[in-house]
């Protein structure tokens, strides 16, 4: 069984220094971009740095033309938090914000943009009334919202977000009073799935703390995310799978589990990360001879 071709499975935390020598090589040849690796193994990754401000449109640029021997290839990109916690939409900011993505949706490689919004944005009229402006004022963008707070589920709620073309963001975090749960829920043509992990609930609690990236979802977790995701390709145009859970490269090895449970014929990963997590990736094969480390560097 191959995988459905409008399912794109991929990582976020990929630009970070702990994935040197556990996913990418180490050191690198002269050239080499994390992209260039990446593209080998998976369709679609995460720009989070866009969420701390613009992106530079030779940056953009670069991320187009390294990933173009994979044509199915997309990326999605964090919309800076300035817009979504601060509600701050100065013009000014807005536009340097877009023009830095401009190159890749031109190039047809961004997939979706992703509005994040904290616990504390639950739905209300004047919530519902500042999404609607956040749509108008980027409406060159596939927005989704990724709410964390279970308000959003409420019909009304979910009639925005299908009215004005905004996606849905399915996460997986931890479990604490009112936070939104897992679902299978579809407001466009695109549908987003972001996991997270299950540690530390005051990092999707509470405003401003630090989010644990370092879980490793174990096959039973993963499977309970099959039957979701099966739903959303059913309907949807393009289904997005981004694992968060960034620490220590488990974003890629999660997102290479769920590519061999949806199908996907080839099984190759990077050497290294074969190494680092050897029952994880038991039926990956690397493209040179693995060495298994004998303390692997993940936390417990």
């Amino acid at each position: 069984m191959a995988m459905l071709h409008h399912l794109s499975i991929g990582p976020s935390g990929w630009h970070r220094a702990d994935w040197v020598s556990t996913v990418y090589p180490k050191p690198a040849t002269r050239g080499w971009h994390p992209l260039d690796t990446l593209a080998r193994y998976v369709d679609v990754a995460e720009i989070g740095q866009t969420f701390a401000g613009p992106m530079r449109q030779e940056i953009a640029r670069l991320y187009a033309k390294k990933v173009e021997r994979n044509p199915d290839f997309l990326f999605t990109a964090l919309l800076e938090r300035r817009f979504t916690y601060d509600r701050d939409l100065n013009e000014a900011a807005v536009e340097a914000w877009k023009v830095g993505l401009f190159p890749l949706l031109k190039a047809r490689r961004l997939g979706a943009v992703v509005m994040q919004f904290p616990w504390a944005f639950r739905f209300s009229e004047e919530n519902k009334q500042f999404l609607i402006q956040l749509r108008r004022t980027f409406h060159e963008f596939p927005l989704a919202a990724e709410f964390r707070h279970e308000s959003w589920l409420r019909d009304e709620a979910v009639t925005t977000l299908v009215n004005y073309r905004v996606g849905f963001v399915n996460i997986d975090q931890p479990k604490y009073f009112r936070a939104m749960p897992p679902t299978a829920l579809l407001t466009s043509g695109v549908a987003v799935v972001r996991l997270h992990g299950r540690r530390s609930p005051e990092g999707f609690r509470e405003f401003d703390q630090p989010v644990d990236q370092s879980y490793l979802y174990d096959l039973d977790e993963l499977l309970e995310w099959q039957p979701r995701i099966e739903r959303l390709a059913a309907n949807a145009a393009r289904v997005l799978v981004v694992t968060a859970n960034a620490e220590g490269g488990r974003a890629m090895v999660n997102a290479l589990q769920l590519r061999e449970i949806f199908g996907d014929n080839v099984l190759r990963a990077p050497a290294p990360l074969i190494g680092e997590y050897p029952a994880e990736l038991a039926a990956f094969r690397a493209q040179r001879p693995v060495q298994a480390v004998l303390l692997p560097a993940r936390a417990a």
